[in-house]
This record gives structure tokens, sequence and C-alpha cells, in this order.
């Protein structure tokens, strides 16, 4: 029962988000899980050969109340892979909100910014201008808020070695090896740059200066009353997602169900070879050494199910697991982009290793 149930959280949580493909393919797990594999080896091994080549037979434990806590750590990894996938799955959903709010925005934009309250009137090629400058304002908010929501945090999986090694082979994070100015520098003037690079929430500001520049259509006559409302309106969902955003990127899955988590696995691991001797040992001749991989493959399951907790739990962190918030970005910019029916439309990202960023 236990091993079934988390099966089917292993295959579950292999198959989601960033990873573009059917699945991982075997060759990626056994590498991103391989040195684990070693030490569950080196873990079997030994206590084995000394059953067997030392006749140490009081090593064997009775196997039923390590399959009990086997049990134990069973509900434990379970309770924290469904908590990582609800942290991701809310991930989600805020940027889903964020691309429909988005595709709102361009058509508001577009539609309520014109000269029909206007004391001055612009021209065509004038009011175009004002539109866009909302437009790329909101690229620069987006590419703003990606940069603040890979930034690295202790708790952070990717960094630890195992998930850059497996980074380095297979994908690559635009966040993590460009630099923000550089960025907001393709949609936003150079002194409004310089401006927002002073701030600490530097998304916030932009979606400030979005507000402060409706302020000013407004004083205008460019929108009246209830254009101003309806588009500040969507501002405040946008500050509202990225607090969102903000929530799940700073307040990480609690540390002390995190740790326990962790040795509940390792004394599982220690133990299970242990248990496995008197079993194998009972059905005679050179059996007994197939504790050493069945000892492996039990424990393999249960390590390879807490890297995937971990590395779900944070899915702004620029992992495989984790929601491609560049990609969802590069696609609100070519859906207002079409709507202003400009020329050179980027491409869509296309995965890369079939993973998307």
């Amino acid at each position: 029962m236990a091993f079934e149930f988390l099966f089917r959280i292993f295959i579950k949580s292999i198959t989601k988000h960033m990873h573009a493909g059917k699945n991982f393919s075997f060759k990626e797990v056994i590498f991103w899980t391989r040195k684990d594999i070693y030490t569950l080896f080196f873990i079997s091994a030994v206590p084995t050969c000394c059953y067997v080549l030392l006749d140490w037979k009081w090593l064997a434990v009775p196997w039923l109340p390590i399959a009990l806590l086997g049990t134990a750590v069973a509900f434990v990894v379970g309770f924290k892979n469904n908590a990582s996938y609800d942290r991701m799955w809310e991930a989600r959903k805020a940027w889903g909100a964020i691309v429909n709010a988005s595709r709102g925005w361009g058509i508001m934009v577009r539609d309520y910014v014109s000269n029909k309250h206007a004391s001055t009137k612009l021209n065509e090629q004038e009011l175009r201008a004002e539109q866009l400058k909302f437009t790329y304002r909101h690229f620069a908010w987006l590419t703003a808020l990606r940069f603040q929501l890979r930034e690295a945090r202790t708790w952070e999986a990717i960094y630890k070695k195992h998930n850059q090694e497996y980074k380095n082979r297979w994908f690559k994070v635009h966040e993590h090896d460009h630099k923000i100015e550089h960025d907001l520098l393709l949609y936003l003037p150079e002194e409004d740059v310089k401006l927002i690079m002073t701030k600490t929430n530097k998304a916030a500001q932009i979606i400030s200066m979005q507000s402060a520049h409706l302020k000013d259509l407004l004083d205008r006559g460019l929108i009246e009353d209830f254009r101003h409302m309806e588009l500040e309106k969507i501002l405040l969902e946008f500050l509202n997602q990225q607090g969102a955003c903000e929530r799940i990127k700073n307040f990480p899955y609690p540390r002390q169900f995190a740790t326990l988590n962790l040795y509940f696995i390792r004394v599982f691991a220690a133990l299970v070879p242990l248990g496995m001797l008197q079993e194998f040992n009972k059905l005679g001749g050179h059996l007994v050494w197939l504790c050493i991989p069945f000892s492996v493959l039990s424990t393999w399951i249960f390590t390879t199910l807490e890297k995937i907790g971990e590395s779900t739990e944070s899915p702004f962190e620029g992992s495989a697991n984790d929601v491609p918030i560049t990609a969802m970005s590069r696609a609100i910019e070519i859906d207002l982009r079409e709507m202003f029916h400009e020329e050179n439309i980027p491409a869509p990202l296309k995965p890369e290793n079939n993973i998307l960023v």
C-alpha cells in the first residue's frame, strides 16, 4: 500500500510543468539521482557483506517494525509532495491570471485611450505612442517581476550541487544569466530604467509609473473617470497577482516539516537493508545478495520523492519543475504586440531538451 501510494505520487510529480515532453527520460532521472544511488548502494552493501562474509547475524532486524516505519514515512513524504504541488499550482494560477489580465490590459489601453474627451486632440501617431508606452511598460513589469522571482533564496533547491549539474546540462534560465537593466532597456527609456534600479521592488515601481501615467491622461482628457477606474482596476489585479507570487517566493515550505521529512527518510534508508537480510536469507543459497538491489530500489523511491518535493516547493527558482514564467511572458508580449499590429513579433520560446523556462 505504501509503495503504491508513493509510486502514484512519483509519476504525478515528474510529468509536470516546465518539462514540455511526455515524461522525463530514464537517463535524466538517473543522472539527477545518481549520487543518491551510489550512497544507497553503499548503505545496502556494507551490512549485507558483513552479514554474509563475517557472519554478523545480529545485524538482521525484523521486517515488521521497518514496514510500519515505511508506512509512516510514506505518509510524511506524500504530505510534503502534496503541499509542494499546491504551492506550485497556486503559482501557476497566479501567472494564468496575469496572462488573462494582460490581454485585457492591451485591449483596454488600445480602445480606451482616445481623443473623445481630450481638450487638446492628438494625431493618430501621437495617440498610438501613448498607448504603446503603457504596453511596453507592461513588458517591463513582466521582466522585473520575472527577475525578482528568479532571485536566489537560501532554502531553494536549484542551488544544490546535483540540481545545478542537471540544470547546466539540460537547460538555461535567462534570468540567471542576464542583468535586469539590459532587459528593461528593451522597453523603457534610460532615465526610467535608472529610476527603477534605485528601488527595492522594481516591479511595484513600474506599476506605480503606470498609474501616474493614467492620472496624466485623465488630466489631459484622453480618458475619462470611468475608463480611468477600469484601467486602475487592472493595475490592482497585477499588484494582487504579484503579491501572490511574492508570498510563495518569500515564504518557504516550513523548515520543521522539511527537516524531519529528510531525517525520517535517512533513518528508513539505513534500516531497510537490515530488515531485508533475514527475508532474503530465508530463500536460501546466494539469494541473500538480492538484499542489495532491492534495498537500493526501495529506498531510492523515497529519496527521489524527497527530491521531487524539494524541487517543487519553490516554483520560481528556475528548476525543471517550475512554472515557465519566461515563456509565459513572451506569449503575453506576442499577444499584445499583435493587438497593435506591430512588425517584428518575437517568436515563442521553444523547449530546450524538452524543458520550457
